[in-house]
């Protein structure tokens, strides 16, 4: 193969990498009903006057399945911390002993699990219309490059290469999905 095919080979699979990889950082803001750190995520404290990222004010600790304890670094942001989460609109209710803000996560029910999995698949959709497009623009560029004179058969074998990568990036994400929505149902 050429070495304009080789490159075009390399940057749509890098794209169908990219979209992976925000897949798997689109399931973990979906919660299962594990306690993780990553569910804080979107929490932002204000910090004297600038908005900060919670995990950058404060220790993130999971001690239980049900519990997320934050230790702040600095005691008087209990009150800023405390408030950033009620503001954010998560669902969780924090609780502030004076040391530690303790967040118990309520167990799911079973119509927030089907509306989590719901949420799942559509987040899995969207990367697979992510694969598609990486798919199309190769398709492309290996078209004009038919047309600027590379041999017909080199052209149709990264056709085929393209469609393999396809094929095995939407296989990836089917099983991230299937992954998750047992993560999600199960109980």
């Amino acid at each position: 193969m050429t070495e304009e095919i080789e490159f075009i080979l390399d940057s749509t699979k890098e794209s169908m990498e990219g979209s992976i990889a925000h897949l798997e950082k689109s399931f973990l803001n979906i919660r299962a009903g594990k306690a993780n750190p990553a569910m804080l995520g979107s929490v932002f404290v204000d910090y004297y006057g600038a908005a900060t990222p919670l995990s950058q004010v404060s220790n993130i600790n999971v001690p239980d399945a049900r519990t997320i304890t934050l230790q702040p670094y600095e005691k008087k942001m209990l009150q800023p911390i405390e408030k950033a989460i009620m503001v954010a609109n998560i669902g969780f209710n924090p609780m502030n002993n004076g040391d530690v803000i303790i967040i118990s996560v309520p167990p799911l029910t079973e119509e927030r699990r089907r509306d989590l999995a719901k949420q799942a698949k559509s987040e899995a959709e969207d990367a697979k219309v992510g694969i598609r497009n990486a798919r199309k623009d190769a398709n492309t560029e290996i078209k004009k490059l038919e047309k600027e004179g590379t041999s017909e058969d080199i052209c149709k074998r990264a056709e085929e290469e393209v469609q393999n990568l396809t094929n095995s990036y939407i296989k990836k994400i089917d099983e991230h999905l299937v992954h998750k929505e047992a993560e999600i149902m199960k109980v």
